[in-house]
């Protein structure tokens, strides 16, 4: 049956809610290692993002919701996190473009795109304590779950899980790459805070799905 436009703004909807909730986290996650505005940026990007949502029009498909994201985080959205997210959202759009519905591959691939598109503008890779830390383990889990034959909301939720593992397990981890890296070791300890974010909006992913 797959996931329509309604899955992927319910996604965005309650994605912006959770990074509204779970704004101070992520600034006092940041002010760690960072620059102590991830918090900030995102929920400011993010309630952007919900005013530009209203303008959707009818006959818009989960692509076009996409795109909308990441012309919005990239022009409101300061630091680091607003072209990472810009882009991982603008591949994934490109990704499934023109579908009216999202089956278990084209949410695969839709996160593929959207890890490989933080890999190509941030340079990062697996280990580097940033956001691919809580992608590459996400892609992984949804690519076993599809090929296993599970549906659409197995494969977020497989997806979402793999993704607050992997965030987590960037806490002992020392930068590499971001301003985190200028710490060097004294970097370990913490988690990254947009691995963290990345965690949270695969999570919403997920509940919207399964919310129907």
């Amino acid at each position: 049956m797959g996931l329509g436009v309604g899955w992927a703004e319910a996604w965005i909807r309650h994605g912006a809610d959770v990074i509204a909730e779970h704004r101070l986290e992520l600034i006092i996650l940041d002010r760690d290692i960072g620059d102590g505005d991830h918090g900030e940026n995102m929920d400011r990007g993010f309630q952007a993002v919900l005013l530009e949502l209203d303008g959707l029009p009818p006959e818009a498909n989960p692509g076009d919701v996409f795109k909308l994201v990441a012309t919005t985080l990239i022009s409101t959205v300061g630091g680091a996190a607003g072209p990472l997210y810009g882009t991982a959202f603008l591949q994934g759009a490109l990704a499934v473009a023109g579908a009216s519905t999202l089956d278990g591959a084209a949410l695969v691939a839709l996160l593929t795109a959207a890890r490989d598109g933080i890999v190509l503008r941030g340079k990062a890779e697996s280990g580097d304590k940033t956001m691919v830390d809580a992608w590459t383990p996400a892609v992984d889990a949804a690519a076993a779950a599809a090929a296993g034959g599970a549906d659409e909301r197995a494969i977020l939720l497989a997806a979402a899980s793999a993704a607050e593992a992997g965030a987590v397990a960037t806490e002992p981890l020392v930068a590499r790459k971001g301003r985190a890296s200028y710490l060097g070791e004294r970097s370990a300890g913490h988690r990254d805070p947009g691995a963290q974010s990345s965690a949270l909006l695969l999570r919403a992913a997920a509940d919207a799905a399964a919310r129907g």
